[in-house]
């Protein structure tokens, strides 16, 4: 079965910056998502388009088609109540914040009594991503799957 839309993939994937490993999930369970939902960054899925179980590929994602170029003054003071992920803060860590457009990271620049200053950015935005790709598996999406926009089970959403 091809991937397609309103299909349910699951890969494994290597993400590096340059010869820089990022992130990783070959030592855990494959990533699971919704195809043709958004999902995922919009250059990995545009690469996984078409492919089937057990294709291995590279993909080079400019930063138009991952997480965006770089914004400057994109920076707020955000209450330290607000930031999750951990107790104590420093310059240069990243945090997860809930806003109304659901949750995103931001890198704390400053750190006060009260709040901190942050870098709205998303701390890949402005560069190129390389992926090392394995589709594990693609199977057709359930009803409820795609009434809810995203995969259920391993890897995906769970309720």
């Amino acid at each position: 079965m091809k991937i397609e839309k309103d299909t349910v993939v699951q890969f494994h994937y290597v993400l590096r910056e340059g010869d820089r490993e990022l992130e990783s999930t070959r030592d855990g369970d494959p990533m699971a998502y919704l195809h043709g939902h958004g999902n995922i960054i919009a250059g990995l899925e545009q690469a996984m388009a078409g492919r089937q179980a057990g294709e291995q590929f590279s993909v080079t994602v400019p930063p138009e088609q991952g997480y965006g170029q770089r914004r400057d003054n994109a920076s707020q003071r955000i209450p330290l109540k607000h930031l999750q992920g951990a107790k104590k803060w420093r310059p240069g860590m990243v945090a997860w914040v809930r806003t109304e457009q659901g949750t995103r990271q931001v890198t704390v620049v400053k750190v006060g009594k009260f709040n901190a200053d942050c870098d709205l950015n998303h701390p890949l935005a402005g560069k190129s991503l390389g992926f090392e790709v394995e589709v594990v598996s693609v199977r057709p999406a359930s009803a409820e799957e795609v009434a809810h926009g995203h995969a259920h089970g391993v890897g995906g959403h769970h309720h």
